[in-house]
């Protein structure tokens, strides 16, 4: 969420950051967010004055009773009864406007990075590093979805008898590279320096509001309505919540986890060959990495983590390549996003892998998340985050690029965590 100091003394700036997100009315939005708040500190100064007359009063009250004038305090303890029903009326409407200024604050996206460039679709991405050769297939080379039916890997049909559309059943040779890719980016994390945890995938709607995914996501995360959780779409979002409402020491920074789980979106796509198969599903397995910074340290933070994610791309022996996020094609929350995408050669297209995000204090002044630094008042903290990697479309590029006569091969860095070099 954006702070209210920054809407106050950086206005144009602001309008600026929402016009290149394509956030529509964003001067009419900001203008009533203004409005709000000048009312909002108009009354709390009136209350203020009140409450302080009433403070006057009762003091004098007990001085007048302590020298035996009980008539003139009882004079007084009139006023002070009628400005206990003015200070009454005043918190009702702070509270009133408070509630209506938070609904307005809340529906307003980040502001980009400088660097972010300016654009409304995928096409207007900028390409900053393309890694790997394409390998070229033969003309009968087979889409994954023909694939896993050929070695009978993935059941798409059975996960729709249990469940519905989107929901998978992986078994043999498939269930075993899930669970080794999964390891795999675990240990991979681990020897990075980050902190392996296992968190709920059911969070409360203070979770969800925390990461920005309510109110903004609502409609597309599962919802248990009978105890109001929702299931993740993300580890970020639990991860991340650890730390809400809590002030980290300095010397505890910067703090790095990492997780899995499987992440949940009900988000429906066009029909077609962009959706079909694993390229989009409704329950799918990832590994997350966050990351709590200093402010001054994140942008240097999210190089790294872009590195690392590129080093697990490598070590698969995929050919990607990194874009930046135009404002228009960017998350509702992040401040500067860089997604990876492996090449998948039966489709003949690049299929996004990994998103890697510094969100600044957008999260943490939500979460209510901070830091002391030296002997200052405390501050916000930055947040960020990358998949480490969505397994689905990995998958589905290994599957595709790998394919031969004999078999799928897979790399040499999974051979001990699969236990076998091949699907077949």
């Amino acid at each position: 969420m954006l702070q209210l100091s920054v809407l106050r003394e950086q206005t144009d700036l602001v309008v600026a950051g929402l016009n290149k997100k394509n956030y529509k009315n964003a001067t009419q939005e900001v203008q009533t967010i203004l409005d709000l708040d000048s009312q909002r500190r108009s009354l709390q100064a009136r209350h203020d004055e009140e409450q302080a007359r009433a403070n006057n009063l009762a003091r004098e009250i007990g001085t007048l009773m302590k020298s035996g004038r009980k008539a003139e305090a009882e004079a007084l303890k009139a006023e002070t009864a009628a400005l206990k029903i003015v200070t009454k009326n005043l918190l009702e409407e702070l509270s009133e406007i408070e509630k209506n200024l938070q609904n307005v604050l809340v529906k307003l996206p980040n502001l980009p990075h400088s660097s972010v460039p300016e654009g409304k679709t995928p096409e207007d991405n900028e390409i900053v590093y393309q890694h790997g050769t394409i390998p070229e297939l033969p003309a009968t080379a087979l889409p994954h979805w023909e694939l896993i039916k050929k070695y009978d890997i993935i059941d798409f049909e059975l996960g729709n008898k249990i469940t519905g559309a989107g929901f998978p059943v992986y078994k043999k040779q498939g269930a075993r590279l899930q669970r080794a890719l999964i390891n795999f980016f675990l240990d991979e994390a681990l020897q990075a320096g980050f902190t392996e945890v296992q968190p709920p995938i059911l969070v409360n709607e203070a979770s969800g509001y925390g990461t920005g995914q309510l109110p903004d996501k609502d409609g597309q995360m599962y919802h248990a309505t009978a105890d109001n959780y929702y299931l993740i779409p993300t580890a970020e979002v639990p991860i991340t919540n650890l730390y809400r409402d809590e002030i980290i020491a300095l010397d505890k920074l910067p703090v790095r986890n990492a997780g899995y789980t499987p992440c949940f979106r009900r988000e429906a796509g066009s029909w077609g060959a962009d959706v079909r198969g694993l390229n989009r599903l409704h329950q799918f397995d990832k590994v997350e990495i966050v990351r709590i910074e200093e402010p001054e340290k994140s942008y240097a933070a999210l190089e790294e983590m872009s590195q690392y994610i590129q080093s697990l791309l490598q070590k698969l022996e995929l050919p990607y390549r990194v874009l930046r996020l135009c404002g228009g094609d960017m998350g509702f929350t992040s401040a500067l996003t860089y997604d990876m995408e492996v090449f998948s050669a039966a489709q003949n297209r690049w299929l996004e892998v990994s998103s890697c995000s510094n969100f600044e204090t957008y999260q943490a002044n939500r979460l209510n998340l901070r830091y002391k630094p030296g002997s200052g008042k405390t501050q916000l903290l930055h947040t960020l985050n990358g998949s480490a990697l969505a397994l689905p479309r990995i998958v589905a590029a290994l599957l595709e690029n790998n394919q031969t006569e004999e078999g799928i091969n897979l790399p040499a860095v999974l051979h001990s965590y699969c236990g076998f070099d091949k699907i077949t």
